[in-house]
């Protein structure tokens, strides 16, 4: 790893474990809520989320997009007012916006960062080593996430934020790793050019080893990770070969000596 200057992390599953139970936790806290709103079960909240989440990777993650979930809350609020999901094609979001109105799904959205920021625990040792790489590296988080300010909140809270120079999610560049404009993006907010000086470590060779290759970066691949986890992943990418294997980010500051 010589002349190593910077080093990105993924978030879900890499820096925070993301087993199935924790998300299912939050999403019924967030369903508890717009029940309140719309006077429905919220078992019908979580089933119509689930149905729209699968449409959005389906429709969106072959293209690159990331499954926003500001989008996903209109679609839902407008399935539980009484429009019907589309059954070919695709959702016209246009023309069911103003079946969630700008309070709702700031409302929406606030409940789920709330319960998505309280109800992950922070993984003991991050803090830590976080702060010490950040003496010898710049720092940054780069990750595929529906919900930008989830993740940034989580960070502040965390008390992690501090240690980091950027902090670059898919929600808000557009795109979602592997492609290279999320990579780009973060080396610009880093100050350092892509190449071999810029180090990624995620748990997903599809998008992590991939996607840091393709920019010249060099890539760590986490191997183990919580079973059943609900985090997509991205298509298996034959001969994806990181330079660093770790069984565990926390691993990452002995590898690299």
């Amino acid at each position: 790893m010589d002349g190593l200057r910077a080093i990105t992390f993924d978030f879900g599953n890499t820096l925070v474990p993301f087993p199935a139970a924790a998300m299912s936790d939050e999403l019924r806290r967030t369903a508890d809520k717009v029940a309140a709103i719309v006077e429905c079960r919220p078992e019908e909240f979580v089933r119509i989320w689930a149905e729209e989440r699968q449409r959005q990777l389906d429709e969106n993650v072959p293209e690159g997009r990331e499954a926003d979930i500001d989008v996903r809350v209109v679609r839902v609020m407008a399935r539980l007012r009484g429009s019907a999901a589309p059954e070919h094609g695709r959702w016209d979001d246009a023309s069911i916006r103003h079946l969630c109105t700008a309070g709702e799904l700031k409302t929406i959205l606030d409940t789920y960062t709330t319960a998505f920021v309280e109800g992950t625990p922070v993984p003991a040792g991050i803090g830590p080593m976080l702060e010490r790489l950040s003496r010898r590296y710049r720092l940054a988080v780069v990750s595929n996430w529906p919900l930008a300010v989830a993740v940034e909140r989580y960070l502040d809270a965390a008390g992690w934020s501090p240690h980091l120079t950027a902090t670059v999610i898919s929600q808000r560049v557009g795109a979602i790793k592997p492609l290279p404009v999320i990579f780009e993006t973060a080396a610009r907010e880093l100050g350092i050019a892509s190449g071999h000086a810029i180090l990624h470590v995620g748990d997903d060779p599809g998008a992590d080893v991939v996607g840091a290759h393709g920019v010249g970066w060099r890539a760590a691949w986490v191997r183990v990770k919580p079973e059943g986890s609900p985090l997509p992943v991205a298509a298996h990418a034959a001969g994806a070969a990181p330079d660093l294997i770790v069984d565990s980010v926390l691993d990452l500051e002995a590898a690299l000596g």
